[in-house]
């Protein structure tokens, strides 16, 4: 009986400690291309020329496309809008309104900035990356061609998940 509080905070210590494998869900190569296609071409119907970029969910770019006519930092601007939606977990736009507070602090940070235009992606209930979208008139009309294409992919988005 002595021994029995011993091997209990054996296994609570043991409960604490970080796994050695992780499983995780994240967004594939060849979902990532069709959201930024898909994203590009929403624009383009709408007459805009941009740029769109995803991000898997630490933030790694698994797509960037750009329009023919799309200005060439347009890529870096959505990628960085994208960063912003995985380290927020929200929508870029949402975030700026609700953090002005913050927003000249985070625009220094490489890889970041706080403006409208990244938009998450989200299947079966988790966080599976972002996509960050610049080149058009406003960052409302950015976000709205990355949702018009998230809409089209929504099934095929919600059923990736096992």
């Amino acid at each position: 009986m002595k021994k029995f509080p011993a091997l209990l905070a054996l296994f609570a210590t043991a409960s604490l400690q970080a796994a050695d494998i992780v499983e995780e869900k994240n967004i594939g190569m060849e979902l990532a291309r069709d959201i930024a296609s898909e994203t590009v071409l929403a624009c383009r119907t709408d007459g805009y020329h941009v740029s769109a970029v995803v991000v898997d969910r630490h933030a790694l770019v698994r797509a960037a496309l750009r329009d023919d006519l799309a200005a060439r930092f347009t890529l870096e601007i959505a990628e960085r809008k994208a960063n912003m939606t995985v380290m927020a977990w929200m929508d870029s736009g949402e975030f700026r309104s609700l953090r002005g507070d913050i927003r000249p602090d985070l625009n220094q940070i490489d890889g970041l900035i706080v403006m409208e235009g990244g938009v998450k992606i989200v299947a079966g209930g988790y966080n599976i990356g972002a996509v960050g979208v610049s080149g058009a008139p406003g960052g409302d009309k950015d976000a709205a061609c990355a949702r018009k294409a998230l809409e089209k992919l929504a099934e095929r988005i919600e059923f990736a998940i096992d």
